[in-house]
């Protein structure tokens, strides 16, 4: 008896979740082996990865983010550049550009395109912040469109497409802050802490030593595609849905009904993109834990790295010293 093409998608769709399921543990092992502890931050990449996001990393040097995201992009086999932003950094540094030639034997010019470090699969944008707005958007447009334009040309970028860029908190002389609609367009703002006194001996004696780690190959680009597009077709029911529009409205001061602590510290609350980033990452989340649908804890595990860069907190709330994750756990507190 033949199955039904709907059954017969189900149990592609169940195949693919198995596969990223274990994938993902393999993917855990093989990072374990260079990356000692930030599960949440690895667990976070993933997320924002498989949901065809980009994210934003905020963390002080010397935390392996380089190690990190370069690793990852072995062993899913992708191309990987690493960007450093500086202030005299132009857009066609990243975009590439049209460098006149001419041919050896008819001496006649011509114009040839010479592809910049965007047009790769995974892109460390290395202080992101360091560079002026104009070069910003050249990067951000890639983000946003997978495609670049120059000299009049668009050109498609490779599949997937993934940007890790990172900010440093503790060094704000001679920076061009990201402005709240830039911001709005990473799915996630991850935040990379100091690692524990173990961890750090750990880090210590497995880094001063002359141990070579390969990395061994977990998942291949047309994969990574293919789970991208399950994580589309993963249900959410109605009350995770409901609830991640509720927390991206509840962080509005002048929505009927707003919380006063959300009047007193919030300029500016969370759009719509923040409750699709919520339910998409949700469902990212519920399929790399080996579940076939997404539901409440997923989102409110995520309200903190989806809504932590798109709320814009007030005079106020910095008198009183109120940071973004302050007014995020009172919005969950709260149940959006």
């Amino acid at each position: 008896m033949k199955e039904t093409p709907r059954a017969g998608e189900a149990t592609q769709d169940l195949k693919l979740a198995e596969r990223l399921s274990s994938a993902r543990d393999a993917i855990l092992s093989q990072l374990g082996r260079v990356i000692v502890g930030q599960e949440h931050v690895v667990q976070e990449l993933l997320i924002t990865l498989f949901s065809r996001g980009h994210c934003l990393i905020q963390g002080v040097p010397g935390l392996a983010k380089t190690l990190l995201v370069s690793s990852l992009a072995r062993i899913l086999d992708l191309e990987f550049n690493r960007i450093q932003f500086t202030p005299d950094l132009m857009p066609s540094d990243i975009t590439g550009s049209e460098i006149l030639q001419e041919d050896p034997q008819t001496r006649q010019r011509f114009f040839r395109f010479t592809p910049g470090p965007v047009f790769a699969n995974m892109i460390l944008a290395d202080e992101i912040n360091r560079t002026p707005p104009k070069t910003q958007s050249a990067l951000l447009q890639a983000m946003q469109e997978n495609q670049v334009t120059c000299a009049g040309q668009t050109r498609p970028l490779p599949l997937p497409f993934f940007v890790m860029a990172t900010q440093n908190p503790i060094e704000a002389e001679g920076t061009y802050p990201l402005p709240e609609a830039q911001l709005d367009r990473f799915f996630l703002q991850i935040a990379m802490t100091y690692p524990s006194r173990e961890e750090e001996r750990r880090i210590v004696l497995e880094t001063t030593g002359g141990r070579e780690v390969r990395l061994e190959k977990v998942l291949a680009a047309k994969e990574v595609q293919e789970l991208q597009d399950l994580v589309r077709r993963v249900p959410v029911p109605d009350s995770a849905a409901g609830l991640a529009v509720r927390l991206a409205r509840s962080s509005r001061p002048l929505e009927p009904g707003a919380a006063d602590f959300v009047k007193r510290w919030v300029s500016w609350g969370a759009g719509p993109r923040a409750a699709q980033a919520l339910v998409i990452g949700a469902k990212a989340r519920a399929l790399l834990a080996g579940r076939l649908a997404a539901c409440e804890d997923d989102v409110l595990a995520l309200a903190g790295p989806v809504l932590r860069h798109r709320v814009v907190l007030n005079f106020q709330a910095e008198a009183e010293g109120v940071r973004p994750d302050d007014l995020v756990a009172k919005l969950v507190a709260a149940g959006g």
